[in-house]
């Protein structure tokens, strides 16, 4: 089969290659996945630097989610229940990125068949991040406001939609002055752009509040140190990723006039010690806001695995429109089969 592989960490257009190698075999317990399609997350792209919480044995095959048909099953009873479903894969041990990929039978679940493959390939870490955060994790109450950075990015329109699915109203910061009406439009209550001066102050004025209690970042460095930094007494932030590369910067004066908290979320750890029936809610409850159009990926250029320079080079693109897509396979999925 053909995969893409890296043999050395680094930067993704300089050490990713497409090559053959042999299709994996699934153990008990595992299901073998013909992929249809996989998104480039930034989660993706850091794995392939070595800077990502999971550190690749290589050489190893990206790919963190995808959607694909079961083919086979290496045993068990969920196993055989898969075969023949279009699922949405989460986590496969081989990596999404290849024409095959073995999963846990428990990492795969089957899609129905009103979600198309580009919104199914995509269907868990965007919106997963973007539901646990903000209704469990940080639980925002409605009419509270939520703070949040990268706001023009998917996972940051899906917080957007949450809220006013949900009645929590947010506040938006985004680098791009082009952003500000995007997101407006998209229903954000208010939009702010970095360079308009310190965000602490920016929010105040916006709230007439000393800061705002709820709070999430992706990005650390300057950006997560001024998220922080507008947090009010009691206010906690949320950080999810760090795009920046670079530390947040906290006084612990700060930290401690007011209690406030920093406190990290990483879904990989969620999916570990969820229960399956958890999971099961979660998915569900996924596929119902997609039904709804409260969530939705904004799905921007597909390149097929041959491309994958061109395709990594398009996703760390700034400004572009849309999630970037790996189109691996066809779907042929039987429609009597996915929509169980």
């Amino acid at each position: 089969m053909l995969a893409v592989r890296f043999e050395k960490s680094g930067t993704p257009t300089e050490v990713l290659q497409v090559q053959d190698i042999p299709k994996p075999t699934p153990a008990r317990g595992e299901v073998l996945v013909r992929m249809i399609a996989s998104p480039i997350n930034p989660s993706d792209v850091m794995y392939v630097e070595g800077r990502y919480g999971l550190k690749p044995t290589l050489p190893a095959t990206p790919g963190f989610e995808g959607v694909g048909i079961v083919e086979s099953s290496g045993g068990g009873l969920l196993g055989r229940f898969r075969v023949g479903k279009r699922v949405a894969v989460l986590g496969s041990r081989t990596g999404g990125w290849a024409e095959y990929a073995v999963a846990s039978a428990k990492q795969v679940f089957p899609i129905p068949d009103a979600v198309p493959d580009d919104q199914a390939a995509a269907f868990f870490v965007n919106p997963a991040t973007a539901f646990l955060i903000t209704t469990k994790v940080l639980a925002v109450p409605r009419g509270e406001w939520l703070l949040q950075t990268a706001a023009g990015s998917q996972l940051g329109r899906m917080v957007i939609l949450l809220g006013k699915k949900f009645g929590f109203r947010t506040i938006n910061v985004v680098r791009r002055r082009e952003q500000v009406a995007e997101l407006q439009k998209l229903g954000a209550d208010v939009v702010l752009v970095s360079d308009d001066g310190p965000l602490a102050e920016q929010v105040r004025a916006v709230t007439g509040q000393p800061g705002v209690r709820y709070a999430m970042d992706p990005v650390g460095g300057t950006v997560g140190t001024a998220a922080l930094e507008a947090l009010a007494q009691g206010g906690t932030l949320i950080v999810y990723g760090a795009l920046s590369n670079a530390p947040i910067q906290a006084d612990p004066r700060f930290l401690i006039t007011g209690s406030k908290v920093v406190r990290g979320f990483w879904l990989s750890d969620w999916a570990q010690s969820a229960t399956i029936l958890q999971k099961l809610r979660l998915m569900r409850t996924v596929r119902q806001l997609l039904a709804d159009g409260v969530i939705r990926t904004e799905v921007g250029t597909t390149f097929p695995l041959s491309q994958i320079t061109e395709a990594v080079r398009a996703a760390t693109t700034d400004g572009k429109a849309g999630k970037v897509l790996l189109r691996i396979g066809i779907s042929g999925a039987n429609p009597t089969e996915t929509s169980r």
